[in-house]
């Protein structure tokens, strides 16, 4: 089971007799992308904020202050909190999703709830294709965060105790 619980018993005593479907299959698969995307969204991101051209349309100041500085140590060169709040917003906002994304499974279903993170990602991510200007950019990457943190959900159920 998803978070390494193990379920021993059912409710009543009987146990549990799920199967393992190609649905379940599947549902995991799409369920284990959601840590691919983190991976994916550093080594994007990091190249992405290194790049003349973004830097020069989204962070000018930036752009700026990186040429003016000649040679030097490259760590924390991108001092700027604005910078700082489009790289980390995804990820503060893919935490706090995957603790209200079980909520949302409880009451509507796992199909509903991930269909929901799916289309919520998708928002983000046309967004950021579409942004003009860095509060575009970071509200995407928002959208984008909410979308992994229903992606990455985990619903521990126990065994004796009612949800």
């Amino acid at each position: 089971m998803a978070g390494g619980v193990i379920v021993t018993g059912g409710r009543g005593g009987k146990q549990y007799e799920g199967r393992v479907t190609g649905f379940v299959i599947v549902t995991c698969l799409v369920a284990a992308t959601g840590g691919l995307i983190f991976g994916y969204d550093i080594g994007i991101s990091g190249g992405v904020t290194s790049m003349d051209i973004f830097l020069k349309k989204f962070f000018p100041t930036v752009y700026e202050a990186e040429k003016k500085a000649s040679g030097g140590n490259q760590y924390c060169k991108f001092n700027n909190e604005l910078l700082t709040l489009f790289t980390s917003s995804l990820y503060l906002a893919a935490l706090i999703a995957s603790f209200f994304a079980s909520k949302v499974t409880k009451a509507f279903g796992r199909k509903i709830s991930m269909l929901f993170g799916g289309v919520i990602f998708l928002a983000g991510a046309l967004l950021n294709a579409f942004a003009v200007n860095v509060e575009m950019l970071i509200v995407g990457r928002i959208l984008l965060g909410i979308g992994i943190g229903f992606s990455n959900q985990r619903r521990i159920l126990l065994p004796s105790k009612k949800l």
